[in-house]
C-alpha cells in the first residue's frame, strides 16, 4: 500500500531533525532514518499499529519508534502519516 507523508508530518520530522542535530547531527540523521523506515512496516501491515487511544477510531493508528509516535490513517488504497510527535506530547481528544 502507498504511504503518503502529509506536510504536517514532514514538518514534524524537520523539527525533530533540527532539534536533535543541535547535539548530534549524526544521531539526528539516524533518528529520521529510523522514523521514515517505519513507513515500510505500515505499508506492508497497515493494521499493525495500535489504535490511537485519544481517538478510538479503527482507521487512525500509531506505531512507536523510540520516544516518538507515528500517527497515521488507513484509507482505501493509501495510508496518510498525519503526525510524528514525542510520546510525552498529548493530542487533542476527539469529541
Amino acid at each position: 500500500m502507498n504511504v503518503h507523508w502529509t506536510d504536517t508530518a514532514l514538518r514534524h520530522l524537520d523539527a525533530i531533525q533540527r532539534y536533535t542535530a543541535q547535539d548530534s547531527p549524526t544521531y539526528a540523521r539516524r533518528m529520521i532514518d529510523r522514523l521514515t523506515r517505519r513507513s515500510q512496516q505500515i505499508a506492508e501491515f497497515p493494521l499493525s499499529g495500535r489504535m490511537v487511544p485519544e481517538y478510538e477510531m479503527t482507521q487512525i493508528r500509531e506505531v512507536v519508534e523510540g520516544a516518538y509516535r507515528i500517527i497515521y490513517v488507513v484509507k482505501p488504497g493509501q495510508i496518510d502519516v498525519l503526525a510524528v510527535i514525542h510520546g510525552a506530547q498529548e493530542l487533542p481528544r476527539s469529541r
